[in-house]
């Protein structure tokens, strides 16, 4: 049967015993050793699908981990062929994935999208810009101006906001970085104008959290959303 990986950490580590992981009946999670590394394992359903259930066995078996130490976390659906390649790829990698356990140590991933309130950023678009502003008093003194300078207006309006998205999505990176020991850029969605991950110490979480509160504080037209403590799977590479 092939073999289901969850994360990867330090053999000494004392893990949750008991621990069930995917599969309906959920299957039991083991270790599997090489070195100073041992990557928390079950066997693999025959059919592998990603289910709510399942993301969620994988997600606590991670975080279950996680409370003890340091953990590699392989995102959902890895899967090998059977446990001695399971050990083979932690021997070839033994030392380099020490070096990741380490750089991870007293630290989690912390996930903020940050997006405009269309309002209040129409309202900032404006303020900062005197012919922009002249153009919409104008326009609303004439009772929404004529069809052509409507479009042309609202061309401008949008120009003027993506460029104030990309002013925006650097402003929250820039305040955010300088309390996180790392900084990974998510993928690109509609909806957010940034999507950034960031390696916080336990120890500065608070530190980081009321940096993200002043951020909607000083700036209303900016909406922040943030959610961890997550398991860092932005900062870590296992292939």
């Amino acid at each position: 049967m092939s073999t289901y990986v969850y994360g990867i950490t330090r053999a000494d580590q004392r893990l949750p015993e008991g621990a069930e992981g995917i599969g309906e009946p959920p299957m039991p999670v083991r270790t599997v050793r090489s070195g100073d590394l041992v990557a928390l394992v079950s066997d693999a359903p025959t059919e592998l699908k990603p289910k709510r259930r399942d993301l969620l066995a994988h997600q606590r078996v991670v975080i279950g981990a996680a409370t003890e130490g340091p953990v590699l976390p392989l995102r959902f659906g890895g899967v090998s062929p059977d446990d001695d390649t399971v050990a083979s790829i932690l021997e070839e990698h033994h030392d380099r994935y020490l070096g990741c356990l380490e750089t991870l140590e007293g630290k989690d991933e912390f996930n903020v999208k940050a997006s405009h309130q269309e309002e209040a950023v129409l309202s900032a678009v404006l303020s900062a810009d005197p012919d922009l502003l002249a153009r919409y008093s104008a326009n609303r003194a004439a009772g929404g101006g004529d069809q052509a300078e409507k479009l042309a207006f609202g061309e401008a309006v949008a120009r003027a906001v993506a460029e104030r998205e990309k002013v925006d999505a650097a402003l929250v990176e820039q305040t955010l970085a300088p309390y996180a020991a790392g900084t990974r850029q998510g993928p690109e969605g509609t909806g957010w104008l940034a999507n950034l991950s960031f390696l916080v110490e336990r120890e500065r979480r608070e530190e980081f959290l009321e940096a993200v509160r002043r951020l909607h504080e000083e700036h209303e037209h900016l909406q922040v959303q943030v959610t961890g403590p997550l398991p860092a799977y932005s900062f870590v590479t296992t292939g």
